[in-house]
Formats: C-alpha cells, sequence, structure tokens
C-alpha cells in the first residue's frame, strides 16, 4: 500500500488519521512515536513520511542531489586503482639484441645486461628496481594503502555520525585526498611512497560512506537501491578513466598522481558547497529546524510546499545524559551481532572486488585493455544491480552475484593452466572474458552490500556501520596485493583463493536481515522495538 499522494492534509483530522492507519503498522512505520500534535491545528510526521507525503520519494531535488555527492566516487577509484599502472612491472630488454626478458629472468643479469623499455619513470618498479629479491616491496604500498583505508574508515564514521556531519566529513576527506596524492608524486624512495599511500587510504577513506548516505537518506524507501548505485556509477568512470590518463603519461607515474591529485581540491571548492546536509542526521542532532529547511529546499525544488504548520517527530525524545552513538551501538546485542556478519561478508567481498582488478596483470593480455575491459564491465554491473535492487531482495542477490564471480574465479583458474592454454588456442581470450564475468559478479555483489548495510542500520549510527562495511572492505584489499604478488608466480593459486573467497562471502550473508520495502529507522532502540515486534520487513 502506498502512501497519501496528497498535498495538503486537512490538518486535525489527518493527524489522527496517521496514528490509527493500520497499514503504517504493516509497513513498519508505527514503530515510531505516535503523532505528536503540537496544538489543535498542528501536525508531526517523520523524515520519511515527509518524503513520502509531500516532497516526494524521487524527484528532481533528489536525483540531482544523488548526482552532486556522488561525483566524488570517482575520486575515491583513481586514488584506490591508481596502483595497477603506478606499480606495475613495465617490460624489460637485452641491451645487445633488444629481446623481451621475462622477469624471472632479469634476476640472472648483470646491471648492465638489460634495460627498461619505458625508461626508470614510468612506474616505481622501474624507479626503484623492485624486482627479484626486492619483488615483494612492490605489494607493500597497496597493502598498507588499504591498511589506511581500514583505519581511516572507523575514524570518518564516528565524525560523520556525531558532531561533523555527512557534508563536512565528506569535505574534509576529498582535501586531505589532494594533500596526500600530491605528496606522493614527490616521493624520494619506495619506504616513503608507502608511508604516503598509507596517509592517502586513510584520507581518502572517508568519501564513499559519506556519498552513499548522503545520496539515500532523502529519497522514499522504493528508491534507495536505485539511488544508492549512482555513487558506483561513478565509481566505473573514475575507473574507466584511469586506463586513458596512465596511457597519457604512461612515461611518469608521478605525473599521474598529480593529475589525479587536483581533481579531488576542485570538487570540495566549487561542487561540494551545493549538497545538502542530511535532514536525518540534523534531526537526530536535535537541529529541528535545519532539518526542516533542508526538506523545505527538496520540495521546493520538486515544485511542491511543505504545510506551514508541519513538524517532524523528534526521535530521541530525551536527550540529557546520552553515551556516544559508538557505546550505544557496542551495548546493542543485535546490532553487533548484525555488523559482525556485515564485516565478514565485506571482508571476502572487498578481498575478490579489489583482488581480481589488481591481479589483471597476472592475465597474459595488454595491461592497458584488460583494465579498461575490467572497468566497462563495471556499467553492466552497475545497470544490472541497480535494475535487480528494483525487483529482488537483498540478501539472495548479493549471495548469488558472490557465488557467480567465484565461479567464474575457478573458471580462471582452470584456464590458467599451461595444459589447457596449449590445448584450447582460444584459452586466453575464454580466460579474459570469465575474468570479465566475474568481476562484473562482484562489482554488483560490492554494490548491493553497501545499499544493503545503509537499510540495516538506524540513522544515529549508520555512517558508523556503512565505515565499518568499508573497514572490511579494505581490510579484504589490504591483503588482495599479497596474493597478486604470488600470484606472479603462480596464477591459478591466486585466482582458487579469489574464488573460495567470493563464494564464502555469499554464504556469510544468508544470516542477515532481509531489509527491502523496510522503513529507515533513526534510532537503535527504535529499531530494536520494531523488529521485536516483527514490524520489519522480512522476506524470505
Amino acid at each position: 500500500m502506498q502512501p497519501p499522494e496528497h498535498e495538503s492534509p486537512t490538518l486535525v483530522q489527518t493527524s489522527s488519521n496517521i496514528s490509527n492507519d493500520s497499514s503504517l503498522s504493516e509497513k513498519g512505520e508505527a514503530t515510531r512515536p505516535q503523532q505528536q500534535q503540537r496544538s489543535n491545528n498542528s501536525y508531526a510526521l517523520t523524515v520519511d513520511e515527509v518524503i513520502e507525503q509531500h516532497i516526494g520519494p524521487l524527484g528532481l531535488a533528489q536525483i540531482l542531489h544523488a548526482l552532486l555527492v556522488s561525483i566524488a566516487w570517482i575520486f575515491d577509484a583513481q586514488t584506490t586503482l591508481v596502483s595497477i599502472f603506478s606499480d606495475a612491472q613495465p617490460a624489460a630488454r637485452l641491451v645487445a639484441t633488444g629481446a623481451i626478458v621475462e622477469g624471472l629472468s632479469l634476476c640472472g643479469l648483470s646491471t648492465g645486461e638489460w634495460e627498461w623499455v619505458g625508461g626508470k619513470t614510468d612506474t616505481i618498479v622501474a624507479e626503484w628496481n623492485l624486482i627479484c629479491q626486492h619483488k615483494f616491496l612492490v605489494a607493500l604500498p597497496s597493502t598498507l594503502f588499504f591498511i589506511g583505508s581500514l583505519f581511516g574508515s572507523g575514524v570518518y564514521g564516528y565524525l560523520a555520525d556525531s558532531w561533523f556531519g555527512r557534508k563536512k566529513t565528506l569535505f574534509l576527506s576529498c582535501i586531505l585526498t589532494f594533500v596526500t596524492a600530491f605528496a606522493i608524486s614527490f616521493s624520494p624512495n619506495v619506504w616513503v611512497y608507502a608511508f604516503l599511500r598509507f596517509a592517502n587510504g586513510f584520507f581518502r577513506s572517508g568519501i564513499g560512506s559519506c556519498c552513499i548516505v548522503l545520496a539515500t537518506e532523502i529519497v522514499g524507501k522504493k528508491w534507495r537501491g536505485q539511488v544508492g548505485q549512482y555513487g558506483f556509477f561513478f565509481f566505473t568512470l573514475g575507473f574507466l578513466s584511469l586506463p586513458l590518463m596512465a596511457y597519457l603519461e604512461k612515461k611518469s607515474w608521478r605525473n599521474l598522481y598529480r593529475i589525479i591529485s587536483f581533481l579531488p581540491l576542485g570538487y570540495a571548492l566549487f561542487l561540494l558547497p551545493f549538497a545538502y546536509e542530511s535532514p536525518r542526521w540534523l534531526l537526530v542532532k536535535g537541529r529541528n529546524k535545519e532539518a526542516m529547511v533542508v526538506l523545505k529546499k527538496l520540495a521546493r525544488l520538486n515544485g511542491k510546499q511543505l504545510p506551514a504548520d508541519l513538524s517532524l517527530v523528534d526521535p530521541i525524545p530525551t536527550r540529557d545524559d546520552q553515551t556516544s552513538q559508538q557505546e550505544k551501538f557496542w551495548k546493542t546485542k543485535w546490532a553487533v551481532q548484525r555488523v559482525v556478519m556485515v564485516m565478514m561478508a565485506g571482508f571476502g567481498c572487498g578481498f575478490v572486488y579489489y583482488g581480481i582488478q589488481l591481479n589483471a596483470e597476472n592475465l597474459n593480455f595488454n595491461l592497458y585493455l584488460t583494465v579498461a575491459v575490467n572497468a566497462l564491465m563495471e556499467f553492466p554491473a552497475v545497470f544490472i544491480g541497480s535494475f535487480l535492487l528494483g525487483v529482488m531482495n537483498r540478501r539472495p542477490l548479493f549471495s548469488n552475484s558472490s557465488y557467480l564471480a567465484g565461479i567464474s574465479c575457478f573458471l580462471c583458474a582452470v584456464l590458467s593452466l599451461h595444459r589447457v592454454t596449449r590445448a584450447i588456442s582460444i584459452a586466453k581470450w575464454l580466460q579474459l572474458a570469465v575474468e570479465a564475468v566475474g568481476f562484473m559478479a562482484s562489482s554488483t555483489a560490492y554494490d548491493v552490500l553497501y545499499v544493503y548495510c545503509v537499510e540495516l542500520f538506524p540513522t544515529n549510527v549508520r555512517n558508523f556501520a556503512v565505515s565499518l562495511l568499508r573497514q572490511a572492505f579494505m581490510l579484504g584489499a589490504s591483503a588482495a596485493p599479497l596474493l597478486v604478488a604470488m600470484g606472479r608466480e603462480n596464477a591459478m593459486m591466486s585466482f582458487l583463493v579469489f574464488g573460495v573467497a567470493s563464494v564464502l562471502s555469499g554464504v556469510v550473508s544468508l544470516w542477515l536481515k532481509e531489509t527491502r520495502d523496510a522503513p529507515l529507522y533513526e534510532t537503535l532502540t527504535q529499531q530494536g522495538k520494531a523488529e521485536e515486534t516483527g514490524n520489519g520487513t522480512e522476506r524470505s
């Protein structure tokens, strides 16, 4: 049953009808405090009800705002995946004959017998000779980048849910991403480079979680999944831009970092000021007037107007002696159990999603072509995920996507065997196709889990929960470069490990609650009571 569509309800009668309508109980909305009449001619609604009844579940205002905040995903993709090119092992050749030499063969040659084909400035491997006994140092910067992201996600999650807010946290993350990415371009050695990659990972980690929360907290429940996919579309654009920029700057990895560093700075200064702070967060923080101002702006842009006597239901009637949100979170049993399951699924998902991308160099293909194919596969992943989120439940969509990614990795492992490549002339093309399908499935699972997490937790800890998921993604991602480095010696083993991890993450998700069409709650107490009484949406 859809919410009423009328614009201007009769004041006293509407308040009474809202309170007594049994359909709200069926949809999980009766768990909020009973409608609070402030006088004979005023009434109060929750943010969900204001959006559904007066602003519209999805209009021009929400679309423009979601697009505006989602642009920042471009920089998230670029800073995360730039190492595919900056840390790649370039081709080498013999000085005497000009013959191309494989990586392992270089260890038996003296320095004067060979040279890098592209010179010493195209990647960090060439500049600092990270081969032979130093080859595992190549994985160190990427691993530290993801570890930095792991720690940074927790810090930004706290800032965004507490006193700083979503918008200011996103601004801070973009500015510090610019500073650290630009500093990386002046690294004198691999150790400074690795440290600055750690700092870059730490400071950029607030982008993704703030973007998806800002985009989804102002739309109706029917459209949360689809709007949540906007960010991943821009992430794909950022990913797809890398092969082009890397090709144009293939002679200097330092210039590549300088180019990508200025983009988040420009966004933070010239575009982000036009975005709105989340009205849900403002309301939870007791800033009711500011929340109403944002909702009025959204309504106006949608060609509508909020009733002058409308107020918002305060989700926290008593604000005295409040403990911190994180203390409340860790003392809430159902929330802790749920976030553990989410993080376990996120670890495997992040490990595979980033691992397949970084493992592109272990395929028998041109690196630029392989990365471009993977980036292009993100587009169908976004559109398919957006469509399926509108018609499928979250839990089976995530688990089935994870299973498909795992199966694809197993097939890639088989196609990596030398006897298979010798027996099948098109084995390398098959491997590229299967890898692309696996990456698309992994990308879909990654995107869906983000949206799923947004819906699993209430407003006062939502950004914190999404940040914990992001920590799990980054923890999995931090292990991926080590496996990719091992894959240079044994590609089959790396694909097998990725396959197992993907299947296990899908299995873990079976213990999560279904959230499709469920309301977004504002507090842990509110959501806990709703789920105890069976008002939350649960579908098998």
